[in-house]
């Protein structure tokens, strides 16, 4: 986006300020100036000379020697070969040590060319008349400068004068970096308001009367909007007796500056408003629009339209067409018609301001292979509040040239209509976030400046729709803080558990996960939240689980990534299978991802996300080695052994004999066990796969990294060892909640030695041993101190039916 410097200053009255201070002060404030160009930067001591006496050189017949009033009561001689001189011109003359841009070829030299006098084939020359493309400029921002020789005035311009400033060349151009969320910064309009709030100035916008005759444009046009998605706003307006003009020189000078060819009043108008509002306009011949109706509407497949530029091109049903009662007319948003286009024999033009889909006119314009001015505005996605005040300032613009008649009225078809938005304001949170002291009041002075109002009651802003990128607090801060001044900002330290260095308690626990599962031969994976619906098929889910109720993406890149995962194997078993069909024996994987539990659906907020920490393996191990892994990390996260398994887990993706709900105080908090051998072959994997999933939400709540300190045990152990016949059924958890109930002050701990099922066991049952470990702190135990806790032992477990191995 380009602006000069005195188009801002027709909206800034007051504005004075070098063209370094104003891109500072507009960058720290939010509008990054890129640089500036200052048009006369290579100019100097050009005044506007009119000729009074033309003589043939002496010497040279293509060489004319002219006597030139300069405006300080004398005249100076200067020789030209310019064929285009004629006495009474009023032509740009730079004096004796003045500079010009470049030469008569249009290339401009850097730093200028220096201009002295001298003699030409004899004759004393004092200075040089210049063409427009040794000002540093081209005819096609001058259309009025002659193909070939010297620049010539109007009548009007004044002898002595600057003919700089005359030419409009005493000016700035700066070039802005504008983010796509600030939409109202891509009209000259929008940056004048932000130069008035950055500078302190008052923001003086153009004043619009009512426009029109008693006439009434419905009588002229009719619009019918078929896709008010695609189209929410289209307003229409008609000027009869067109003429056809040159636009003034203050328009033609504005579009220059922004590189845009001035061409006629009509089109100079659409450009001029377009730059101004932000808002792009065309115009139609009226005459050419059958029917006298509009239709806008999507395109037919393969329809074929010419284009402005000549060119034709062919549509699909996504493209968003501008139709009269019998053809199209124009490529909403992006250029008109060839059949519609506006020439020098127009009489009745039809005026279109509308508003688009900006994500719809991008991908058109991609589609198509056509990207023009209007398109890259209507792509942001513009205001649609924004074009009824355009398309009144293009006629009060057609009124003021004399350009035509405008009818009375506007054809103003808007469906549903946009309002602003109220954001809930406390002074007290912007200052947290910024770390400032500035007080209530000064914080609303800053919104009045950028137009924003305020409700004293609610405390709440105002926010208008053009605004579009303030929706809470602290966008509002933002405003506060570009306004203020970053620079005023003092530094300081974020508030919370992480300001001095240490993770938050949570990134605690996920960093132990991973330095458990790590320590424990584990790798890294990392998978996608994004998955098919055909997952919960593989993994042999139920129709009725509430694991197929997803939050399910509105554009995905494909039916492989349309839902958000509801749980974490498919990833996992994706990576394993990978793994095995690339011939690496063995592996272990873990991932911490979240799963997306949605509330309710139809989804209608944002769904809860869990962590999950995964680990699956498969080569050396078992389900116990897995286990061990899930063990060691509740120890590490603070859950001393309290763990407990219940083999009813009722995973249809797991073996049903070998899987189990990982139980700590009373809740689950995850399973592990072996893969189903089906879900095994699903994802190609011919081996057994062992997995565990922990929901690490309920272990962050039941973790602890408090250690108390116990010192090393001054006296001996005694170690007995249970051999035991037991009942398949009963589970050797249930033997160690008799250990630990029954062991009484002197128990150390038990581990598990030996576990058999064969043919020297009676059938249904299985053989299980155990060594137990007493200690006291104080003493060297003796048999009668442990021998009362072992009774009760074996007597609690002879009333479970299990017999001591003889």
């Amino acid at each position: 986006m380009n602006t000069s410097l005195s188009w801002i200053k027709a909206y800034v009255p007051d504005l004075d300020v070098t063209a370094q201070e104003y891109t500072d002060a507009m960058t720290l404030s939010g509008s990054k100036v890129e640089g500036f160009e200052k048009l006369d930067a290579d100019l100097d001591k050009i005044v506007i000379g009119q000729i009074t006496k033309i003589e043939k050189h002496p010497d040279a017949d293509k060489l004319v020697v002219c006597q030139v009033n300069i405006g300080t009561g004398e005249e100076i001689q200067i020789v030209t070969g310019a064929s285009n001189v004629r006495e009474g011109y009023k032509v740009p003359v730079v004096l004796d040590g003045g500079r010009v841009a470049g030469g008569h070829d249009g290339k401009k030299t850097p730093g200028g060319i220096k201009i002295k006098k001298g003699k030409l084939r004899g004759v004393p020359s004092n200075g040089m008349m210049c063409s427009i493309e040794e000002l540093g400029s081209t005819r096609d921002m001058y259309p009025e400068a002659p193909e070939e020789g010297i620049y010539i005035f109007g009548e009007d311009a004044v002898v002595g004068e600057s003919a700089v400033t005359a030419l409009g060349l005493d000016d700035i151009v700066f070039e802005y970096e504008i983010t796509s969320n600030r939409v109202d910064c891509f009209g000259v309009l929008g940056l004048a308001r932000e130069a008035a709030a950055t500078f302190g100035k008052e923001f003086k916008p153009p004043v619009v009367p009512e426009t029109g005759n008693q006439e009434d444009v419905n009588n002229y046009i009719k619009v019918t909007v078929k896709d008010s998605e695609l189209c929410p706003r289209y307003c229409a307006r008609v000027v009869k007796n067109i003429k056809i003009a040159p636009s003034p020189q203050w328009m033609q000078r504005r579009l220059a500056s922004q590189g845009i060819r001035p061409i006629n009043n009509i089109v100079d108008i659409t450009n001029y408003v377009m730059e101004e509002y932000g808002q792009p306009m065309h115009a139609y011949d009226l005459d050419t629009i059958a029917g006298k109706e509009i239709v806008v509407r999507r395109a037919a497949n393969d329809e074929k339209f010419v284009t402005l530029d000549g060119q034709e091109r062919t549509m699909d049903e996504s493209v968003l067409m501008i139709c009269d009662g019998e053809k199209a007319v124009g490529i909403a948003g992006i250029m008109g018609g060839e059949n519609s286009m506006i020439t020098d024999n127009v009489q009745t033009m039809l005026f279109e301001a509308a508003c688009f889909d900006g994500t719809n006119i991008r991908l058109s314009s991609k589609k198509i292979g056509l990207r023009t001015d209007a398109s890259g505005k209507f792509e942001k996605g513009l205001d649609p509040n924004n074009a009824i005040d355009a398309i009144n300032r293009a006629c009060q613009l057609i009124e003021e040239l004399g350009a035509g008649e405008v009818v009375g009225g506007v054809v103003d078809v808007y469906g549903k209509v946009k309002e602003g938005r109220r954001v809930s304001f406390d002074a007290q949170k912007v200052n947290q976030l910024l770390g400032t002291e500035i007080d209530k009041e000064t914080m609303i002075s800053y919104f009045k400046k950028i137009d924003l109002d305020y409700d004293f009651d609610k405390d709440e802003v105002i926010v208008p729709s053009w605004r579009q990128d303030l929706e809470c607090l602290a966008d509002l801060a933002e405003e506060v803080a570009r306004f203020y001044g970053y620079d005023n900002i003092p530094t300081s330290l974020p508030s919370g558990e992480a300001t001095t260095g240490k993770l938050s308690f949570k990134l605690r626990v996920e960093a132990l996960a991973r330095d458990t599962a790590e320590f424990c031969g584990f790798s890294q994976g990392m998978t996608y939240s994004f998955e098919s619906p055909k997952v919960f098929d593989k993994l042999l889910i139920p129709e009725d689980s509430k694991l197929r109720k997803t939050v399910v993406i509105s554009n995905p890149l494909g039916e492989d990534f349309s839902i958000m995962r509801t749980i974490s194997l498919n990833g996992m078993l994706t990576s394993l299978s990978t793994n095995f069909n690339r011939r690496n024996k063995n592996v272990r994987l873990y991932e911490l991802g979240n799963i997306y539990q949605p509330k309710q659906i139809p989804v209608t907020e944002l769904p809860e996300e869990r962590m999950q920490f995964t680990l699956g393996m498969y080569g050396e191990g078992d389900f116990y080695t897995m286990k061990g892994v899930v063990e060691e990390f509740f120890d590490k996260a603070g859950l001393h052994g309290k763990e407990t398994y219940d083999p009813n887990a009722g995973k249809p993706f797991l073996h049903p004999g070998r899987q189990a709900n990982v139980i700590y105080d009373g809740k689950v908090v995850g399973y592990l066990g072996e893969i189903h051998p089906q879900v095994a072959d699903n994802y190609e994997i011919k081996d057994r796969v062992y997995i565990a999933v922990i929901d690490m939400p309920e272990i962050t709540a039941l973790a602890s990294f408090d250690r108390k300190y116990q010192g090393i045990a001054k006296f001996p152990a005694v170690n007995r060892d249970i051999s035991m016949v037991m009942p398949k059924h009963i589970l050797v958890g249930e033997v160690e909640k008799v250990f630990d109930s029954k062991g009484g002050q002197y128990l150390e701990g038990y581990e598990l030695f030996d576990l058999y099922e064969g043919a020297q066991i009676k059938s249904g049952y299985k053989s299980v041993a155990y060594s137990l470990t007493f200690r006291a702190k104080d003493k060297t135990l003796e048999e009668a101190d442990y021998a009362p806790a072992m009774n009760k032992i074996l007597k609690a477990l002879e009333e479970m039916g299990i017999e001591l191995r003889k």
